[in-house]
């Protein structure tokens, strides 16, 4: 059973899920030496980077960022300095703002006007990065992602092609209704990390996630394909995405 916490508000999901990042950098520096995580755009997320990064700054050893490996599950068909740009959201927020030495940051390259070619160049970096085999996966220890109010993450939009992708790690995937590509890591990725950490927040959440949580069609909730297959997957949702209003 998928653990699933329900709190108040969109700050208190932010504040738990920054706890999550740290106890777990911290486990996964202490067990293997180095914490690898791919972070998500969105709200939420935002938040969450300013949380940790005003932590940090109270106290420097609070994680060892020098050991901490950066990823990115989706990014849009955009430059790093474009206002859309989930990494250059990532930059302004945190990773501006805490230690971190640069080559440990693994931004997707979409200023690359061939977004295929994007995709191919990080699944390059993943395979260089964990060194495994052609049909081995990366082993991410933990994975943030977010749900739109369609039931997409990461890039995973329905009735888009990536959703059903099973050989590639990352993808060039158009999603018709915005008339735009963007690179995602596919399902097998997100569903072989040791956790994977939805954050959904707001009510307009409430309706798809009673879909995604019951017996919505994956095909129609992407979200739904979200099954690790030996890891953990912790739901943190607050009380207006859960549908009981504010209090």
């Amino acid at each position: 059973m998928p653990n699933l916490r329900v709190l108040d508000d969109l700050h208190e999901v932010a504040s738990a899920a920054a706890d999550e990042f740290v106890a777990r950098a911290r486990r996964a520096i202490a067990h293997h030496g180095r914490f690898t995580v791919a972070l998500s755009g969105g709200s939420t997320p935002k938040t969450m980077h300013i949380i940790l990064a005003e932590r940090c700054s109270n106290d420097p050893k609070f994680v060892d960022w020098t050991h901490v490996q950066v990823f990115f599950g989706d990014e849009r068909h955009v430059p790093p300095d474009h206002p859309d740009s989930n990494y250059g959201m990532a930059r302004d927020t945190l990773l501006s703002k805490v230690p971190i030495p640069a080559a440990n940051v693994r931004r997707m390259r979409c200023e690359n006007p061939d977004a295929a070619q994007a995709a191919a160049e990080y699944e390059r970096e993943l395979v260089t990065f964990f060194q495994f085999e052609d049909d081995q996966l990366p082993r991410f220890d933990l994975i943030f992602l977010g749900m739109g109010p369609d039931g997409h993450t990461a890039s995973l939009f329905p009735g888009s092609t990536a959703v059903h992708e099973t050989r590639k790690r990352v993808v060039a995937n158009w999603v018709q209704k915005l008339n735009t590509w963007r690179v995602t890591f596919t399902f097998p990725v997100i569903n072989n990390a040791d956790c994977v950490l939805p954050m959904i927040c707001g009510k307009d959440k409430a309706a798809p996630l009673r879909e995604v949580m019951g017996q919505g069609d994956p095909d129609t909730y992407p979200i739904k394909y979200v099954q690790p297959t030996r890891g953990e997957l912790v739901w943190m949702i607050d009380r207006a995405a859960a549908g009981k209003g504010s209090h």
